[in-house]
C-alpha cells in the first residue's frame, strides 16, 4: 500500500481534516497545546481528559514525524479517552477512579463495560506515558540507575536494544513492547497484545514503545524495525528513571 493510499484510509477513519497538520500554540507556560478548542470544550466536563503534549508536534522529528504525531495525539489517543468516558457515563461510581486504577484490577469493572474500560483504559495510559518518556533531543546512552538495572540483566544496553527491538518486531498486529518490573521484581521485556498494559499482568511498566501502525506507518510504512531503531533518539531518560524509582518504591 503506498503513503498517500495509507494516508488516505487514516482519514476516512479519523476524519480526512485531520490530516492536515494544524500549528501548534504555545500557552502562557511555554508548553505547546496540541488539542484543538472543540476537543477541549467537550471534554472539559468529563472525568478523563486528553493530556497535552509537552513538546510541538514537529519536535521529535527526523524520527517521529509531525504528521504522525498530531493523528496519534489529536485523534487516536483522543479517542481513548472519549469512549473510555463515554463508557464510564453510566457508572458513577467508577468516574473517581485514575486510568491506572481502572485497568488494574479489570475484574472489578462491570461485564458490560469491561472491555471498552480495557481497550480504551488501556489506549489512554498507554499513551500518556509514551509522550512523557520522548523528548526532542533525547536518546542517547542511558544513565543513572537504569543504566545500573540494564548492565545487570541485560550486560549492556546495546544489547537490551537488539532484544527490546527484536520483540517488538515480532509482535503480531498491534500492541506494545515494555520494560517492567515484574511482580517477582525481576526488569524483563514483554510484549503486550492492542492496548493491554503491563499492569494488568501485575508488571509495573518502566518503558514502553507502540507497534501500532499508526505510530509510524506514515513515515515507515511496513519497515517496523527502522521505527523501532529510529525511536531510541527520542527516548527521555530522566523520566524513565524517575519511573524506575517509583516501581522501586512500589
Amino acid at each position: 500500500m503506498n503513503i498517500s493510499r495509507r494516508a488516505v484510509l487514516l482519514g476516512a477513519t479519523y476524519g480526512f481534516a485531520s490530516l492536515i497538520v494544524k500549528p501548534a500554540v504555545a500557552n502562557r507556560d511555554g508548553v505547546f497545546a496540541q488539542t484543538t478548542a472543540a476537543t477541549s470544550s467537550a471534554q472539559s466536563s468529563r472525568p478523563h481528559k486528553l493530556p497535552p503534549l509537552p513538546y510541538d508536534f514537529a519536535a521529535l522529528e527526523p524520527h517521529i514525524d509531525a504528521q504522525t504525531m498530531q493523528l496519534h495525539h489529536g485523534k487516536h489517543h483522543a479517542t481513548y479517552v472519549t469512549r473510555l468516558n463515554e463508557a464510564l457515563a453510566k457508572h458513577t461510581a467508577l468516574q473517581n477512579k485514575s486510568p491506572e486504577e481502572l485497568i488494574r484490577d479489570m475484574n472489578s469493572v462491570p461485564e458490560d463495560i469491561r472491555t471498552a474500560v480495557r481497550n480504551n483504559g488501556g489506549g489512554h495510559v498507554n499513551h500518556t506515558m509514551f509522550w512523557q518518556i520522548m523528548k526532542p533531543q533525547g536518546g542517547g546512552e542511558p544513565s543513572g540507575q537504569i543504566a545500573e538495572v540494564i548492565k545487570k540483566t541485560f550486560g549492556g544496553f546495546d544489547t537490551f536494544k537488539k532484544q527490546f527491538n527484536d520483540a517488538g518486531a515480532r509482535q503480531f498486529g498491534s500492541g506494545w513492547v515494555w520494560l517492567v518490573r515484574s511482580r517477582q521484581g525481576k526488569y524483563e521485556i514483554v510484549t503486550t497484545p492492542n492496548q493491554d498494559n503491563p499492569v494488568m499482568m501485575g508488571h509495573l511498566p518502566i518503558l514502553g514503545n507502540d507497534v501500532w501502525e499508526h505510530a509510524y506507518y506514515l513515515k515507515y510504512q511496513n519497515r517496523r524495525p527502522e521505527y523501532l531503531q529510529a525511536w531510541w533518539n527520542t527516548v527521555n531518560w530522566d523520566e524513565i528513571n524517575k519511573r524506575l524509582g517509583s516501581a522501586a518504591r512500589s
